[in-house]
């Protein structure tokens, strides 16, 4: 994927994390996942299918410690495990994000519609993207943990 094509993703979970559970997260190197590779980094993840100029999809994954902190900052309580609340709050976010990169990326000249976002959780997990186009994966540090974003799109102009 082109490196102007990831800053949206960046830009997008930056702005949804700092303004639903004010939490700063900072970015680490982007790199290509595996290929073949589905295994999710973290314990609880979301993907949404992008469709229009071109296919793909977004995910989500996000450790433990993370997710709970999150839903302490969105919800104002403490948890203590992921419950059903969390699973549809992660299913949320995904779906924030990926307004949030469609409209960086409509900026660019390419826009997308989106599907609805889909949860799996536990360790080890899958994430299926709606392609079989190659991933690239962008980790996150917060003071409470890391969390990961997935993208994969079909398009020619998307690789690098």
């Amino acid at each position: 994927m082109k490196v102007e094509y990831i800053n949206p993703f960046i830009i997008a979970t930056k702005k949804v994390l700092s303004t639903m559970a004010f939490m700063e997260s900072k970015p680490g190197r982007p790199a290509l996942k595996e290929q073949g590779s589905k295994g999710a980094l973290g314990d609880i993840s979301a993907v949404i299918e992008l469709t229009g100029e071109s296919k793909g999809s977004i995910a989500i994954s996000f450790t433990t410690d993370c997710i709970l902190a999150v839903a302490q900052q969105m919800f104002g309580q403490e948890y203590k495990e992921i419950d059903a609340e969390i699973v549809d709050m992660v299913g949320e976010i995904v779906n924030m994000v990926s307004g949030e990169a469609r409209r960086e990326l409509a900026k660019l000249g390419f826009h997308f519609s989106a599907g609805i976002p889909t949860t799996a959780r536990g360790p080890g997990h899958d994430i299926n993207h709606y392609v079989s186009a190659r991933v690239i994966l962008i980790p996150f540090e917060t003071k409470s943990g890391k969390y990961y974003i997935e993208a994969a799109f079909d398009a020619k102009q998307f690789l690098g």
